[in-house]
């Protein structure tokens, strides 16, 4: 069974009267275990796309399922509670939690889910060391530098054991080589904990890495291709 997949889904903002087809009928199926990238320079619908998959937005036409579950029929309460435990967002400015620690910000995700707060304690713990900052847990975003911040934001992305990490732009801010060992990270923790991750992107680098790489144009489905170089 598919993890997410996109049936017909279409979105449309109305500004003052005149109506933008962002997304225009899209297919789209992602399967577990994938490395994913949905790519196209601004404007594509890329973003947008993601952000209805992750349950942020609702489609104005079609359907979007996670786990087999139509989202449509679903509470905001119940859509709070899915995008809990069953995803994990890297957004492109980090958000993270200004006045919280790295080790803070990671533990606050599974402090929602409920977790004991030694089981919080001893996962974040791992999930620092596992990107690199196990030195670095008590340092807030202002004191840590841009790739630090968006190691952080993974590690908080993953501490939910969510089913599927959505990507926006993750590598935007981020120079090459930041960037590069980003990328590297998240391809660790897709091959070793099977994580599935779907990438918004226009970066080259995540084009590289990506298995799978769906272009989109003025909201379309123009290409759906593997990177067997990947």
């Amino acid at each position: 069974m598919p993890i997410l997949e996109a049936r017909g889904v279409t979105k449309v903002y109305d500004t003052r009267g005149v109506e933008t087809r962002a997304i225009d009928a899209i297919d789209l199926v992602v399967e577990e275990g994938e490395f994913a990238a949905l790519a196209g320079p601004s404007g594509s619908g890329k973003t947008t796309l993601l952000n209805l998959l992750g349950a942020l937005d609702e489609p104005t036409a079609g359907e979007v399922l996670l786990d087999g579950e139509y989202l449509g029929g679903l509470s905001p309460t119940e859509l709070s509670q899915l995008r809990l435990h069953k995803l994990g967002f890297v957004f492109q400015a980090y958000n993270l939690i200004p006045v919280l620690t790295a080790r803070e910000n990671i533990d606050f995700v599974m402090q929602l889910q409920g977790a004991s707060a030694n089981e919080r304690r001893e996962r974040a713990d791992e999930l620092l060391e596992e990107v690199e900052l196990a030195d670095l847990g008590d340092k807030r975003p202002l004191e840590m530098s841009g790739g630090q911040q968006q190691r952080v934001a993974v590690a908080r992305a993953i501490a939910s054991r969510p089913r599927v990490v959505l990507a926006d732009e993750p590598t935007a801010n981020l120079d090459s080589g930041t960037a590069t060992r980003l990328l590297e990270l998240m391809e660790r923790l897709n091959a070793e904990r099977g994580v599935t991750f779907l990438f918004s992107t226009h970066d080259p680098l995540v084009m590289e890495k990506a298995r799978r790489i769906v272009r989109l144009h003025d909201g379309r489905v123009e290409a759906d291709e593997r990177n067997t170089s990947a």
